[in-house]
């Protein structure tokens, strides 16, 4: 798995297209969102100067995308993950959220958050294995049960060890 992750923007391809097949997915898993949206986030939100949005590649073609955003100072949110059916269970999801976290680091974010639904029990449990703890609802997503933050001053602890 060799995964380059480069800066772009969520409202042009390969971006864009891969954003329509995660809210595909999203709108099958949790019926009534295309009438109500769990959260929003727009392309400017997941750009400079307090975001930024990454496509993943192997080779040239794209596999996964994600976005950063501001909450307050010091503090981003990890927004929009997917990762192409054919890609997953190979460490790309794992890739994407340390490219993602390295991105937070960069913007001067010390704590990054993040929400999930339930359909969502795959990334759960990722977010746990890599430092995530979960928090009090911050947000008004109605879909997510899942809200969690990681101190990015620390390491995350390592897969499997005590």
């Amino acid at each position: 798995m060799d995964v380059e992750f480069r800066a772009a923007r969520s409202d042009e391809p390969p971006g864009r297209e891969l954003l329509l097949e995660l809210n595909e997915l999203l709108n099958a898993q949790y019926p009534g969102r295309v009438r109500k949206p769990g959260s929003v986030t727009t392309p400017d939100e997941m750009g400079p100067p307090g975001g930024v949005f990454l496509v993943g590649y192997e080779g040239e073609r794209a596999v996964a995308v994600g976005g950063v955003r501001r909450l307050s100072d010091g503090l981003g949110e990890i927004k929009r993950m997917y990762v192409v059916p054919d890609a997953r269970s190979r460490g790309v999801g794992r890739a994407l959220l340390v490219a993602l976290e390295e991105a937070c680091r960069e913007l001067g974010y010390d704590r990054v958050r993040l929400d999930a639904g339930p359909a969502q029990e795959h990334s759960k449990s990722l977010f746990e294995r890599t430092g995530y703890v979960q928090t009090p609802k911050y947000n008004d997503n109605h879909i997510a049960d899942y809200f969690a933050e990681k101190d990015l001053r620390r390491e995350a602890p390592v897969a499997g060890s005590s």
